[in-house]
């Protein structure tokens, strides 16, 4: 049954990326046929990149399914924020998204228990295998279990959270802001023992396009004390040496500043932390000198960023990095 799921995939994909295709270039030639461009031919070229995006494997989804290749776990990755991010997305890849742990589930919403517990029993059924309500009939068995195995997912994962904030103590406080608080919940659920062995969260704000100053001062602080409290938590909970701690930036930021700001840039940086990592600086520094910046305005990166995802993955998950950066890049020795 899987592996004609796999090839079902494979066609659909194909098919939706010639499409996809078929229509940017039709958009491209109606763009060139009238010599001009359009807000509403902007917005269906946007679209089709999203499309193009949405088929496409990103790295950390590539890892789940190494993780976990039969999505046995919902929660072997773990996402704290609004939204999927697109590093954990691909197509038959399960990860669990939480914005708040205390109230995750389904259809919390719905005040009414009665109600709510109907609604999930609908929900509940709409995912059942397919085999288990078309009598043994199969013609349509592969997508449905597809989505059996998709809408089953949720609900189990919904499952297994619901009780972890009851079973979490801690004389750590961590601060009111959305980075400590994802931090905390990293804390909870790993401690738990659910078997999650990827968590990722955001911290937004640093696209400093104005008032950089003071706005970059007060998210590094909050960042530095969330890492600060996440780490002594874990110390409390014995699971300190089980960690390691990926910060980095998806962009960097220009040299030359734009009044108040700084507009996007090439190069940025990383951090790698934890009890297992030795302190320092890898890698060179980039050069301050203007002669010597990209295109007069940007820092040169002076190691691949590839390289840092392959060093957490082969050196702290034990993962062959080679098909999920699409190469072999030269890594780090960061690890005691």
């Amino acid at each position: 049954m899987s592996n004609n799921f796999e090839i079902l995939e494979k066609i659909v994909l194909t098919v939706l990326l010639v499409c996809v295709f078929i229509a940017i270039g039709q958009e491209i030639f109606v763009i060139i046929e009238n010599a001009k461009v359009t807000l509403a031919d902007i917005l269906l070229l946007f679209i089709y990149i999203e499309v193009l995006g949405m088929i496409k494997e990103y790295w950390l989804a590539k890892v789940i399914r190494e993780l976990d290749p039969n999505s046995s776990n919902p929660l072997t990755a773990v996402s704290f924020g609004k939204g999927l991010p697109r590093a954990l997305a691909a197509p038959g890849v399960i990860a669990t998204s939480v914005d708040n742990l205390d109230n995750y589930g389904l259809m919390t919403s719905i005040e009414d228990n009665t109600q709510r517990m109907a609604n999930l029993e609908v929900f509940s059924r709409m995912y059942t295998p397919a085999e288990e309500w078309m009598g043994g009939r199969h013609e349509s068995g592969v997508v449905m279990n597809y989505l059996a195995n998709t809408g089953s997912g949720v609900l189990q994962g919904a499952d297994m959270l619901k009780e972890v904030p009851s079973k979490y103590k801690s004389s750590v406080e961590y601060a009111d802001n959305s980075i400590a608080k994802a931090l905390r919940d990293v804390v909870r659920v790993h401690t738990a023992g659910l078997g999650t062995r990827v968590f990722y969260t955001q911290h937004g704000g640093y696209d400093h396009h104005a008032q950089e100053m003071p706005a970059h001062d007060r998210l590094m602080g909050e960042l530095s004390q969330g890492i600060k409290d996440f780490l002594a938590d874990l110390e409390e909970h014995d699971a300190s040496d089980e960690i390691v701690i990926l910060v980095f930036s998806e962009f960097g930021r220009r040299m030359k500043d734009n009044g108040s700001g700084t507009d996007h840039g090439s190069g940025g940086g990383a951090f790698i932390i934890g009890n297992r990592v030795n302190g320092g600086l890898y890698s060179e520094y980039p050069s301050i000198d203007p002669s010597e910046w990209l295109n007069g305005e940007d820092l040169k990166h002076t190691f691949d960023y590839r390289g840092v995802y392959g060093t957490l993955l082969e050196q702290h998950l034990g993962l062959d990095p080679t098909e999920i950066v699409l190469g072999n890049f030269e890594q780090l020795s960061p690890f005691k």
